[in-house]
């Protein structure tokens, strides 16, 4: 899913295409992308984009007339750019997204379709997109550390709950919180004040860093490679990979369609915490520590 500093490379790349051009029409090519039609998408025609913006991790287009297109690419949709007004050459195209200045494609990958594309009027129907998340990069430490403990959430969950923080998903929660050198299974009412000032100091630092350098890797080209994946990410997709600052391989927890990557040695007291899945049936054969695990004490690989 794209999260902040790919939303932000986006949004900057939009305003240097769309600001100040016409909206022309929005041509569907998978109806249950759009949920909403009122306005209706031929009241859009011909109005100048007077905004670009992001909420949380939506990004939204607004027209002359206090109009606005509100999009959420969710877990697999991303963006396209085409100056000709030919199609982009794009695989899974949902809508194009037409403007004087070229065509906006909207894609998803895979068969399941979650991408969303609301049409609302006026700032009250918009503020109604917003899951009222704070921006890290806007916010006091007192009010980050009044935000996270209002509720006993595992700092996990805390990272990546839009109705807490905004902006931020399953990959820079990773990074965030291995160079915090905190377990993503804390609890945020057990944070020690000076583990909080950490925390909030890595969230500002990581999602800086790599809005920095996605921008440098797009320079002014169109975002083509959004991806949760990076190269020079520290344990985020490195599985089993060595840890850039201690050189032990990198652990998962899995569950459902997510998965948390964590350093045991930077992080749990190196402390392997258990995989719902595998812990349940290796169970006495699960290593409890990275010890444990070079030891070769579990029969079976993790």
């Amino acid at each position: 899913m794209p999260e902040l500093p790919d939303l932000t490379v986006y949004l900057e790349a939009l305003a240097q295409r769309l600001m100040g051009q016409r909206f022309e029409r929005l041509e569907l090519r998978n109806p249950f992308l759009l949920r909403s039609v009122t306005p209706a998408p031929q009241d859009l025609a011909g109005r100048p984009v007077v905004a670009l913006r992001r909420l949380g991790k939506r990004l939204v287009i607004g027209l002359e007339g206090d109009l606005w297109l509100v999009l959420h690419l969710m877990i697999a949709g991303r963006l396209a750019w085409a100056a000709d007004p030919a199609a982009p050459r794009a695989r899974n195209v949902l809508a194009l997204l037409r403007f004087e200045s070229g065509v906006l494609a909207i894609t998803e990958a895979g068969s399941k379709r979650r991408a969303a594309l609301h049409l609302v009027a006026g700032g009250e129907a918009l503020a109604a997109h917003d899951p009222g998340g704070l921006e890290v990069l806007d916010t006091s430490s007192a009010a980050f550390a009044t935000r996270l403990r209002n509720r006993n959430h595992t700092l996990k969950r805390a990272l990546t709950d839009p109705h807490l923080l905004a902006g931020i998903g399953n990959a820079y929660s990773d990074e965030i919180l291995h160079a915090a050198r905190l377990s993503p299974i804390a609890l945020t009412q057990k944070l020690t004040d000076e583990e909080m000032l950490q925390l909030h100091s890595a969230c500002r630092a990581v999602l800086v860093e790599w809005t920095t350098r996605l921008r440098e890797t797009c320079g002014a080209a169109f975002p083509a490679k959004v991806t949760a994946f990076r190269a020079g990410m520290a344990v985020h997709g490195r599985y089993r990979l060595p840890c850039p600052v201690c050189g032990a391989p990198v652990q998962r927890i899995r569950y459902a369609d997510h998965e948390t990557n964590y350093c045991a040695r930077c992080q749990t007291g190196g402390r392997l915490l258990a995989d719902r899945a595998l812990s349940r049936l290796l169970k006495q054969d699960w290593p409890r520590s990275l010890e444990e695990l070079e030891r070769g004490v579990s029969s079976q690989p993790i």
